[in-house]
Order: structure tokens, then sequence, then C-alpha cells
């Protein structure tokens, strides 16, 4: 048979069976003939002993030279030792990234992650991941995917962080679960933004504001009188929002001054508590058969979202910019400003790593820098003549 050509193809005609017409300048390539008429090119070779056929394409769409290209280039892989049609097929059965997802659901954020973590985490997925990545091969993604997404939330510095670890945990799995080759994870060598760490702390003028504001709101009686002690138990504890959110009854400790949590961020846990925090807690009235210690308007249910009541809060204060978690902030400062060490205030917020309690050492510094500045003062003064003051 000559070499395939156009005038070549479009002149044969459909028989009553299947055939193939091939090409003798490369061995392989061919014309595939449907008894229907189809015309389509196919390139065959041997994988080890294998035989393998892969079509390349219909005569309609392809011309002779584009299939010939196409034939040389699989032949060519296949004389080096690969499979072609191998890796075809398995890219054919490759998951896509939301398949991927599911079973990252599955068998790790429901598994492995708490459950604030986890409303976190699949939110990120839903709401990001998803939308950009979904429809991909988890075997397609490349670096430039995932760039282009961090790059695209580059006005959102901390959820592009986060999605970034997301990513970067989803694809660690798939090389484990076999999903893709090992050391292939798409997040390597993209770089983080940078992320400005806040601390805000309330002055005591600040912390009287809101007092009065609480004071204000009880006396109208339109806020809910469980999402103000919520409030008053944050700023009295020190405690993580979901661990006064979630508390129950049963892990009070009322004659050992003590929040006895089983489960928290850091898992089970005791929090000591001062008398004015304790005294919040016994002013809460209990609602028969509800276990939850701050309430909300439905039957046997907590309160679920106490950031709206807080908005309202902090705008009365004049206070906008104060996040709740910066009420735990403010609780360790004071203790810091009351003489206790990094130590006592790692074991009062549940601190279980030192670097975690050492972002306050400059406010523990401030007392002993005034202390230095004092008695170099006291020096200078005698070393310059003058009497002591």
């Amino acid at each position: 048979m000559p070499k395939l050509t156009k005038r070549i193809v479009e002149a044969v005609k459909a028989n009553t069976s299947e055939y193939f017409l091939w090409d003798d300048e490369v061995p392989g390539f061919g014309l595939r003939v449907l008894p229907s008429g189809r015309k389509g090119f196919v390139v065959q070779y041997r994988a080890g002993r294998r035989p393998r056929r892969i079509s390349l394409g219909p005569s309609s769409v392809l011309t002779c030279e584009q299939a010939r290209t196409r034939a040389i280039t699989i032949i060519a892989a296949a004389r080096n030792g690969e499979d072609p049609a191998a890796k075809r097929d398995a890219d054919r059965d490759a998951l896509t990234v939301a398949e991927l997802a599911d079973r990252f659901d599955r068998e790790h954020i429901s598994v492995r992650l708490k459950e604030s973590t986890a409303r976190g985490y699949r939110r990120m997925i839903e709401r990001i991941i998803l939308p950009t990545l979904g429809h991909h091969r988890v075997t397609e993604v490349t670096r430039a995917d995932i760039a282009k997404l961090h790059h695209d939330m580059r006005h959102i510095p901390y959820d592009a962080n986060r999605c970034l670890e997301i990513i970067s945990k989803m694809f660690n799995l798939a090389e484990m679960w076999g999903l893709r080759p090992d050391g292939t994870n798409p997040r390597r060598h993209i770089k983080k933004y940078p992320e400005e760490k806040r601390e805000r702390f309330l002055s005591a003028s600040e912390l009287r504001r809101v007092g009065e504001v609480l004071r204000e709101m009880e006396m109208e009686g339109i806020e809910l009188a469980s999402a103000i002690a919520a409030v008053r138990l944050l700023m009295l504890t020190g405690c993580r929002l979901g661990e006064i959110m979630r508390l129950k009854w049963e892990y009070i400790d009322f004659s050992g001054r003590a929040l006895r949590l089983p489960d928290s961020k850091t898992g089970a846990k005791i929090i000591h508590l001062g008398q004015p925090a304790l005294d919040v807690l016994t002013a809460i009235k209990r609602i028969e058969d509800n276990p939850w210690v701050i309430t909300g308007t439905l039957p046997r249910a907590p309160l679920y979202d106490l950031q709206p009541f807080w908005q309202r809060v902090r705008a009365r204060a004049g206070l906008k910019e104060v996040r709740i978690h910066d009420l735990r902030h403010t609780f360790a400062s004071t203790a810091v400003a009351a003489g206790q060490g990094l130590p006592m205030i790692g074991k009062l917020l549940g601190h279980t790593q030192v670097q975690t309690t050492a972002r306050y050492a400059h406010l523990a510094a401030d007392p002993v820098k005034l202390a230095a500045d004092q008695v170099a003062q006291e020096i200078a003064n005698s070393l310059n003549g003058q009497a002591a003051a």
C-alpha cells in the first residue's frame, strides 16, 4: 500500500465489514474504514509482547499529515519503553478534583479534623477550589493552575494561604492513594503571601466602654441574655469562642472553680475560673432540657453564631475593628500587666506550645524596660551631679 494521502482517503469505499489501509512510510500508521462509511486514523504498536492500538481521530477532522505526525510521536514513545495507550486509559479513568475532594472529605476532613476546622475546609473547597479546579483531572492539575488560583486571591492573602494549605494536603493524599506520581504535588514551590499578625488589645478605657454597652443592652432587654453572658465570659476567661459557645453545664465544676472541657482545639483541658467568671455563670438561668450554657432561641439548642451580636456591641462601643478573638488577647495582655509570667499565661490560655505564648513576650518586657530606665536615670543624675529626686 502506498503512502496515505488525502486523495486515497477520500477515494476509499466502505465494505460489509471493518478493514484497514496501512501506510507504507510509517509502519503502524493506518486508516480504519467502518461499514457505515466512517473513516478514522489509527496507530498500532507493541508494548512488550502486547499489541496496542490507538485511535487518532476521524479523517473528517484530521488531515493525513496531522495524523501521521501524531502516529510518529506515539511510535517513538513506544520504542522508548512507554505505553501511550496505557497512559490514555489511566487518564480516562483518572478522578476529577471534585471526586478527589469528595474522598478527601470522607477520609480526612470528617475523620481527622475538629468540627470548626472542618467547616472552614469545606467552605474553602466549595467556594474557591471546586469552581476553579473541580472539573480538572487530578493527574492534569499543574503548578501553574495552583499558582494562578493563589494569585487571583492576592487581595485576601490570609484566605489565599489557607486555600494553598488545603490544596497541599489534598494532593499529598492523592499521591498516597496512588492517584498521582510521588513528588508531583502541584502546590510545591509556591510561596505564601505575607500575613500581618494582628494582636489587638483593649485598653482599660475600652474595656469600660464595652462594659457600659453590655449593661445598657441588659437594661433595654432586646438582646439575648445568653449572648451578653457569652461576651463577658470570653473577656473574663480568655477562652476561645468555640469553648464558650459549646459549653455544657456538665463541664462546669463550680466547687473546683473550673471548666473541665472534654475536647478543645488542643484536646481535653481544664480552664481555671476567677470569681467574676463564676458569678457570670451562676447568674445564667438554666433552661430545662437544654444542656447548653449559651442558649439560642431553638429548643435544646445552643446559640450558634455570636458574630452578629458582637458586631452590634463593638459598633455601639466605637470599636469597629476589634474582633472577638481580640478579647482572648486582651485577657493575656492584662495578665502580663498584672505581673504574670509567660508560663503561667500559657497555662491560663491552655497553650500546648511555648511558641504560642511567646507572642506576648514583648509585653512582658515592658515593666523591665521601665525599671531599667528608672535605674539608669538615677545613676545618670548622680554622674551629672544632680540631686536624687
